[in-house]
């Protein structure tokens, strides 16, 4: 998770990724954002991430994200 954290840091530096829970509804990251973190993702932990994954749901807070890879990874 601590991994994670830096690599959205980098993306987005003046974000709070720890705390927020509400990134995408709050419209905190914009679409250009999620393409960001989905390529550094994809890069970093070698788990394509399909459409039908692209959704608030897995990109509204760090732990969402995480989770995504986890289960992306398994498959």
């Amino acid at each position: 998770m601590e991994e994670l954290l830096e690599l959205l840091k980098d993306v987005r530096d003046d974000v709070d990724f720890e705390n927020s829970t509400d990134l995408i509804d709050g419209k905190i990251l914009t679409s250009f954002d999620i393409i960001q973190i989905i390529s550094v993702i994809d890069e970093k932990y070698d788990v394509a991430i399909p459409a039908t994954e692209i959704t608030p749901a897995n990109f509204n807070s760090v732990q969402a994200m995480y989770d995504m890879i986890q289960r992306l990874a398994e498959d």
